[in-house]
């Protein structure tokens, strides 16, 4: 369907990318992984025709409709409903001349091709993906200029989706979306009856909503079966295995060097040693692995404080003169919380961690804070606050003016900026770097509290891993507002609920989140048809806990199936590794052959059983997702 053959491109000289070939095939869902400033976006635009490649080229079938989410987001009077169904122009087209036909042959036609089309369910299906994607029913009949960029970007995002195209090209779609409309989209591209190539860094959409990954790595395109984490642990073994070859190629030819060295000038051993001279002349050199530079994070650690280090109690907030957005907080902060927001967009998420880090005061209540309290708080639209022209250096000076420069370097170092990158001028810096820098200029006095709001948009996926670990290993709080279940799963241990204008404790994890959405959704569904409420559709938060439970006990003979697999997984993995140390061992080729053959039959084997493990881990988690 889509063949990307030696395609070549460069930027201002520079190549991005050379000799990259790779196939998708019909009704694939591929994720396009790549480290920031690979060339991912720049891989799309080539796919969509607004660049072209300087070699090579990109075949598609001619009539092949081909989609990409416009640059421009939608604006003016139409209404959100208007400017989605509009995404559909054959629609548009066929009842525009519907209107006017008066050819009663061309008038049947019309009618019959409107049918085959899904006209008339055409409104109802742009709203469920208007609502997935957080708008309500009212929302839906507003005109578009009256929402702001970041949600008429979801507009735009919606009539692309709704128009269905046959190669569907979606370049970090989840950015402009909350936590819920997130696991929405990962549920809509699931089922995507088309072929999606999909950027993204979010962990979780590439390992449920993907089938394949493509890894874009130094200007060229290597294709894996399976989600992320079958793509990470392949290249992993890929990488290992390179190595092992390599270290067994460098004893052979230490070993074939040596006999050369020892018999070359001696007469009855010369022909032989020339022969060897010329094998070592031909061997082709396996190159060196050569692991892209993994960004690092690191907070300073805090000073103790004795707990509560900050507590509200009745207390309410909002902006200016206006109704309250939050009231009814009865909230306790502890240094060991790990704590993350849940809700929909405009529910109050930002609100609460502005009062949380000081930037508001309540309007009413009270909130009382450790005197020797610090906190830390991370906005990703403070981006737009940094100066263009200052370096990273600059910028922690004037914040620290009374700071070393070593010191202000060393604060620097903790979050990947280096002597090289220290000086370089923001305006030059990636948005995956700015994010970095604002992480070290809100750590700067080692705060006790991190608040963390969307910090992970211009994270490429090993960047987020390394905050996860930089969050694991913090000695302090965090408050997470964030569209990464991932990070939210392996970070906050305490769930807070942001709905119905206060907060409350969530008792459930993420899978309990997801299961609670999709029944609110079935709901809303059903409300929108007129159906009444079923009785037992009023699920008190103990039958929930109780359905859960049950949910789990149904899954436990798969889970512990699948557990069993990453045991077996792990240990053909270990007997792997240790074949292979015996294979690079330059000792095994000195001994006998028999021995030899007999240690590479083995490790033969142990390769295919741990390749049929894969399988079977992977066919159990398929059937554990769908349970």
């Amino acid at each position: 369907m889509l063949h990307i053959n030696d395609l070549a491109y460069r930027v201002q000289g520079d190549p991005l990318f050379e000799g990259a070939t790779v196939a998708v095939n019909k009704g694939e869902r591929v994720g396009l992984v790549g480290r920031n400033g690979s060339g991912k976006t720049t891989l799309l635009k080539l796919i969509s025709g607004e660049l072209h490649p300087d070699q090579g080229g990109i075949s598609i079938p001619r009539n092949l409709r081909v989609g990409k989410v416009a640059q421009d987001a939608p604006s003016g009077p139409t209404s959100l409903i208007d400017t989605v169904l509009a995404a559909d122009r054959e629609r548009t087209a066929l009842l525009a001349e519907a209107e006017v036909a008066s050819d009663a042959a061309r008038i049947a036609e019309l009618h019959e091709r409107l049918a085959t089309i899904g006209a008339d369910s055409a409104p109802a299906r742009a709203a469920r993906i208007l609502a997935g994607l957080g708008f309500d029913e009212a929302a839906q009949q507003r005109p578009c200029g009256e929402f702001s960029g970041g949600w008429r970007m979801r507009v735009a995002l919606a009539a692309l989706l709704f128009s269905a195209p046959d190669l569907l090209l979606l370049d970090e779609p989840t950015n402009h979306l909350d936590l819920e409309a997130s696991l929405w989209l990962e549920g809509f591209l699931k089922g995507y009856p088309g072929t999606l190539l999909l950027v993204s860094h979010d962990r979780d959409l590439l390992n449920r909503a993907v089938n394949r990954i493509i890894h874009l790595e130094q200007r060229r395109l290597t294709a894996y079966s399976g989600n992320y984490d079958r793509f990470e642990r392949l290249r992993r073994e890929h990488l290992e295995h390179q190595t092992a070859l390599q270290a067994k190629q460098q004893a052979q030819r230490r070993h074939i060097q040596a006999f050369v060295d020892r018999f070359r000038y001696k007469a009855s051993k010369a022909r032989q040693a020339q022969s060897r001279l010329k094998a070592l002349a031909r061997m082709e050199p396996i190159a060196s692995v050569m692991e892209e530079r993994t960004v690092t994070f690191g907070f300073p650690e805090p000073g103790r404080l004795s707990p509560p280090i900050l507590t509200l109690e009745g207390a309410a907030v909002g902006y200016e003169a206006e109704k309250p957005v939050l009231s009814r907080l009865d909230l306790r902060l502890d240094m060991d919380d790990r704590i993350a927001l849940l809700g929909a967009n405009g529910n109050g998420k930002s609100t609460l961690s502005r009062l949380l880090a000081g930037r508001l005061k309540p309007m009413q209540g009270r909130m009382t804070r450790s005197s020797k309290l610090k906190i830390g708080y991370f906005a990703q639209d403070q981006a737009e606050e940094l100066d263009l022209e200052a370096t990273p250096l600059q910028h922690m000076a004037r914040l620290s003016p009374l700071e070393t420069e070593t010191k202000l370097r060393a604060q620097l170092g903790r979050f990947g900026f280096g002597v090289d990158r220290a000086e370089v001028a923001v305006g030059k810096l990636s948005g995956g770097e700015k994010a970095r820098l604002l992480f070290a200029l809100m750590s700067r006095d080692a705060p006790h509290v991190l608040i963390l709001d969307e910090p992970t948009n211009h994270l490429d996926v090993d960047s987020r891993q390394a905050l996860i670990q930089a969050l694991g290993a913090f000695e302090g709080a965090v408050i997470l507002v964030s569209h990464d279940p991932h990070l939210i799963e392996l970070t906050a241990d305490r769930l807070w609920l942001v709905a119905d204008g206060t907060v409350t404790s969530y008792d459930g994890d993420m899978d309990d989140y997801r299961k609670l959405l999709m029944e609110q959704r079935r709901q809303e569904r059903a409300r929108q048809r007129g159906e009444k409420p079923k009785r037992d559709q009023a699920v008190s938060k103990k039958d929930r806990r109780r359905a859960a439970a049950e949910a789990r006990a149904a899954v436990a003979d798969l889970r512990k199936a699948c557990k069993g697999a990453e045991a077996e997984i792990a240990r053909l993995e270990n007997e792997k590794t240790r074949l292979e140390a015996k294979l690079a061992d330059p000792e095994a080729y000195d001994g006998p052959t028999a021995a030899l053959q007999e240690l590479q039959v083995a490790f033969g084997q142990v390769k295919q059983r741990l390749a049929a493990a894969e399988e079977r881990w992977l066919e159990l988690q398929s059937a554990l997702e769908e349970a």
